[in-house]
């Protein structure tokens, strides 16, 4: 669609065009669909209800059971220190060579036996589908949907394959001991080669031929409330190696991540099932992604559940929204897919929920109304504004969300913002053409674009003005910082363009979109030509 077009359908809804209804909204915005709503709006709160006869009888069965349970967890670690004490013995913190030989057997028949009866002490029942590849057939495990710590139960069934922790965990007495007693890989906060260095030692795992045991991951990398499948992290996925989906599923209705909830149930039902092998084609070995989401779809297949593009990046802002006195499923915007589509990075997103939170602070429930908009932009309540805001409102409500604020600044905004639209809209303002823009010229050229003869811009000038007067720079700072001002006046630019064109060849005297000659009489004479054409 050319520009000219793409004037003609938004100046459709500006009752000054005399083009079409009034009541008709903008058209939609490229890429529209792609940008649906996800299935599950916040797939990282646990909501957990409890009736007044069940409190009851938690309390209960806690009095007897929870002393129990913990005496019976403590005595368990306890026994299985020495075991993992013999396992890691004269061994480096990161392994250069596996273990091997009698202390890997005797160590891992022992911590599994006492790792099935852990968890049978804090009242899981398990049960086990499917059959466990060997490190030959799958050199990896993915496991999913992780929910709580207790999942490491799939490490236990699957026999004490590898993990890959921080190296922090490590450093815990007694629970470090036992994990590397599981030959894990451990990652480094401070180490800036430490994700390089975890992938390198993941491949030179995973195509060792079976020396080394397998390696369990959690390839979500955090956890949800089981509703959906989030994005899976490709790190996995890049050895190109078979791997074994693992699905876990927890029957009872209430399974909490606190211990003392958990263990003052009388049991916790647990099916850990193992799926057939995912082995990728050469296009998968080539592209992690691909396979990471080939091998997600099945696994949300089987558990009957969607996918979603949120990623752990959602979390850390839903946790920033909170901070901001925002509602915490504010900051959700399905990170993997915003930022692979729009371009955008994890700096520029958290730049843009601050931005978001000073509109939104007024506000009830964290969304954005015209009025909202309104203010932020120091610009009254307008037709061209009203566009503007129904571009942002992507499904209709009468209210911007924190997404659709992040995909209008990207699709609609930003693209608009070039140096090229900047410099035309300073030529606009600079009536006199001396290079700076006075308060009255800026009165003037707000007031035919946006329609409102008795506009008051003082506040809007002097947050850009540094004096009496505004420079390009000014400008062009100002702009950037806020790209919403770029689409009111490209649309104003398209409407001024498309109403020169739309005149017989004899009238079009100048079709520039630059012409700075432009005044709020003009404007009204502009706009009753278009009615009488």
């Amino acid at each position: 669609m050319s520009r000219c077009a793409q004037a003609v359908a938004v100046a459709a809804t500006v009752p000054a065009a005399g083009v079409g209804n009034v009541g008709l909204r903008p058209p939609m915005v490229p890429r529209q669909a792609s940008f649906f709503p996800p299935p599950v709006p916040n797939p990282f709160v646990q909501q957990t209800h409890i009736g007044s006869a069940r409190r009851v009888q938690i309390f209960l069965l806690g009095i007897i059971l929870l002393p129990i349970r913990v005496l019976l967890v403590a005595l368990i670690l306890l026994l299985a220190w020495p075991f993992a004490a013999i396992s890691t013995v004269c061994c480096p913190e990161k392994l250069i060579h596996p273990v091997t030989g009698w202390r890997r057997k005797i160590t891992q028949t022992a911590l599994k036996f006492l790792g099935r009866a852990m968890f049978f002490s804090m009242g899981f029942i398990v049960s086990v589908k499917g059959r466990i590849a060997s490190p030959l057939e799958a050199p990896v495990f993915v496991a999913a949907p992780h929910s709580t710590f207790f999942d490491g139960i799939a490490c236990v069934v699957a026999g004490l394959p590898s993990m890959v922790s921080r190296n922090e965990n490590a450093q815990v007495p007694l629970i470090g001991r036992m994990l590397r007693a599981v030959q894990p890989i451990l990652v480094s906060r401070v180490d800036p080669d430490s994700r390089k260095n975890t992938i390198n030692e993941i491949i030179k795992r995973t195509t060792s031929g079976g020396e080394w045991p397998q390696i369990l991951v959690f390839p979500e990398g955090t956890c949800t409330n089981r509703s959906c499948l989030i994005t899976f992290k490709p790190g996995a996925f890049i050895p190109g190696v078979p791997v074994q989906p693992v699905l876990l599923r927890y029957p009872n209705k209430l399974v909490s991540i606190l211990c003392m909830l958990t263990f003052c149930q009388l049991f916790t039902k647990v099916e850990v099932e193992f799926m057939p092998v995912q082995v990728p084609n050469d296009e998968e070995k080539n592209d992690p992604v691909l396979f990471a989401n080939k091998v997600r779809n099945v696994m949300a297949e089987a558990l009957g559940i969607p996918v979603t593009d949120h990623t752990y990046e959602d979390c850390r802002l839903m946790i920033s929204a909170g901070q901001l006195t925002l509602p915490m499923e504010a900051g959700l915007v399905e990170f993997t897919k915003i930022s692979r589509k729009l371009k955008l990075d994890w700096d520029g997103v958290r730049k843009q929920l601050d931005e978001y939170a000073s509109i939104a602070s007024s506000s009830k429930g964290g969304r954005i109304g015209i009025d909202e908009f309104a203010k932020y932009l120091k610009l009254p309540v307008s037709d061209v504004l009203r566009q503007l805001f129904a571009l942002f409102d992507r499904n209709h409500d009468g209210s911007i969300d924190f997404r659709e604020y992040v995909i209008g600044l990207a699709v609609l905004c930003n693209p608009a913002n070039t140096e090229e639209i900047i410099q035309v809209a300073f030529k606009l303002f600079d009536v006199d053409e001396d290079g700076y823009i006075t308060e009255e010229e800026f009165s003037t050229i707000l007031q035919a674009s946006l329609g409102v003869p008795d506009l008051d811009v003082s506040g809007l000038f002097k947050e850009i003005a540094q004096g009496d007067s505004i420079s390009y720079e000014e400008f062009k700072s100002f702009a950037l910082r806020h790209p919403e001002y770029a689409k009111i006046f490209t649309t104003y630019l398209d409407l001024q363009t498309c109403h020169v064109f739309s005149l017989p060849k004899e009238v079009q005297t100048s079709p520039s979109i630059a012409s700075n000659k432009v005044s709020p009489e003009k404007h009204e004479e502009s706009a009753s030509d278009k009615k009488d054409d």
